[in-house]
């Protein structure tokens, strides 16, 4: 049994302030000396990063469908591991999740991979997994007595959802506010803070949403601090700490990346073998990045970051470790070299469009990854990295590694996918089994190569692989398929013994 206080910041709808209240939450417990562990429900990419900048520790998603039910419990425990209070942040209103069948139009028959009954996903659905309570955040600013009416309706739709209490967002005058706790304290509806209109904390957005941390450096560092305050000058810290610590202890051990490469597998193929090259050092110490173990080889994956890719989950870094590779960022935007006996590479999602003349005009990178998928390196992309990887992305020359040319549209592709592996690839096995996110305003011309990547129920084809090149639009949850960790591994060792193999022929 293992006691983490936790609770989950959520609202009726999106755009009700949740990030506001929940990073400026985690930051304000920070200053108070608490550990803080910052999670997400759902796929995003962009609130995690708010949220390390709030705690100092790295961003945690909670995926249901990407990962299944089973693991939500024990990748809490781990993303929380050594944690004194860890805050869960919601995604769009409460209950709002997948209906059965909605992931691309419903999966293949006999295909279970899809929502098995309405709302799976929720933050509802997340909150009841962890057993955590749930502060509500109203957006007030167009509301007096109604907001009572609100918070009792989402108390009472489900018995098994502990919404414990409100803190009340954009908040217009002292009048206001009294008007506010009156109604609320009449319902009998806990309020744990009232936070007034403060449109100076809020960080921009644009086409995808709000624009990630990195993008803005020092400025979101700034918008943490202010956060911080403001929470904290506004709400009950006192009494959300009190909540969260009667969250009750939960079962089981933590999710761990060496356990998880045990095949079977919990999702997708189990069939094959997958060499796992030193999962650990020969003294039986773990095999982390930066370990390399005596007389073994472990080959390098180099994983673009910086402001033009920020879309990356935590715990793919930590597979791969785990799986016996060393993991090193380098930045596109800067590098004008891959790090030093680079065996593979991983273009993670972000904003190559927004970055697309920098990207371009760093030609000697370029270059370096051509010629690198070009002798047969493993390299892996979704979704930005696709758009890297392209001959062109809105006319300007990109790596030229696909056959195929990108650009920005008036169209958002969103949501939720299910997809069947095309063939063999340095992440998949033919014939796997896989859901998937889907964001982006770019399209792809050719929408798949020659060989594609997935295959989706309706009978479209998306992506490409070529030789040890994976690319694709669909973004996969590494935790949810671990053994896509150990296929790029496998790969990347396979391609650094195969010169030296060549060697010793000669």
């Amino acid at each position: 049994m293992v006691a983490i206080p936790r609770l989950v910041i959520a609202a009726p709808s999106s755009g009700s302030g949740k990030t506001t209240v929940a990073c400026g939450l985690m930051a304000a417990l920070r200053r108070c000396g608490f550990t803080v562990s910052g999670h997400k429900v759902g796929p995003d990419y962009i609130d995690p990063g708010y949220h390390a900048l709030a705690t100092g520790r790295p961003g945690r998603n909670l995926d249901p469908f990407l990962c299944g039910e089973e693991l939500i419990v024990p990748l809490f425990l781990h993303g929380a591991a050594g944690a004194g209070v860890a805050v869960v942040e919601g995604v769009m209103g409460l209950f709002d999740g997948l209906e059965p069948g909605e992931a691309t139009g419903g999966p293949e028959p006999g295909d279970s991979s899809g929502a098995p009954w309405p709302g799976f996903g929720s933050t509802a659905h997340v909150a009841r997994l962890l057993g955590a309570p749930v502060v509500l955040v109203i957006d007030a600013s167009s509301a007096g007595r109604s907001v009572a009416a609100i918070a009792t309706g989402f108390a009472r739709f489900d018995p098994g959802t502990d919404v414990a209490g409100v803190i009340l967002n954009r908040v217009g005058s002292d009048r206001h506010e009294t008007l506010l706790r009156d109604a609320l304290s009449a319902a009998g509806v806990p309020v744990y803070g009232a936070i007034r209109r403060s449109p100076g904390v809020a960080a921009p957005s644009r086409h995808l949403g709000l624009v990630p941390a990195a993008e803005r450096a020092g400025a979101a560092a700034e918008t943490a601090g202010r956060l911080a305050a403001l929470v904290a000058e506004s709400c009950d810290i006192g009494g959300l700490l009190a909540l969260a610590r009667r969250a009750p202890g939960l079962t089981g051990p933590p999710w761990d990346p060496e356990a998880a490469l045990a095949p079977p597998w919990p999702h997708g193929s189990r069939t094959g073998t997958v060499r796992r090259p030193g999962p650990a050092g020969d003294d039986g110490s773990p095999g982390g990045a930066g370990h390399r173990p005596a007389g073994r080889e472990r080959p390098l994956v180099a994983v673009a970051r910086g402001p033009a890719f920020t879309f990356c989950y935590t715990e793919q870094a930590e597979l791969l470790a785990a799986a016996g590779a060393d993991v090193a960022g380098f930045d596109p935007l800067q590098d004008e070299e891959l790090p030093g006996e680079t065996a593979g590479l991983l273009l993670g999602g972000g904003f190559p469009e927004i970055h697309a003349d920098g990207l371009s005009a760093n030609e000697p990178l370029r270059r370096q990854v051509a010629a690198l998928a070009a002798r047969g390196a493993p390299v892996a992309a979704e979704c930005g990295g696709l758009l890297y990887l392209s001959r062109s992305l809105d006319g300007l020359p990109m790596c030229g590694v696909l056959a195929a040319d990108t650009a920005m549209t008036d169209r958002l592709t969103l949501g939720y996918r299910t997809a069947r592996a095309e063939a063999e690839s340095v992440v998949t096995a033919a014939g796997e089994r896989v859901r998937a996110h889907e964001f982006h305003r770019t399209a792809a011309i050719p929408g798949s190569g020659r060989q594609a990547a997935w295959r989706l129920p309706a009978g479209g084809r998306e992506g490409h692989v070529a030789g040890r090149v994976f690319a694709s639009y669909l973004h996969v949850h590494w935790a949810g398929y671990p053994g896509a960790a150990a296929r790029f591994a496998a790969a990347c060792g396979a391609a650094v013994a195969e010169p030296a193999a060549a060697g010793r022929s000669r």
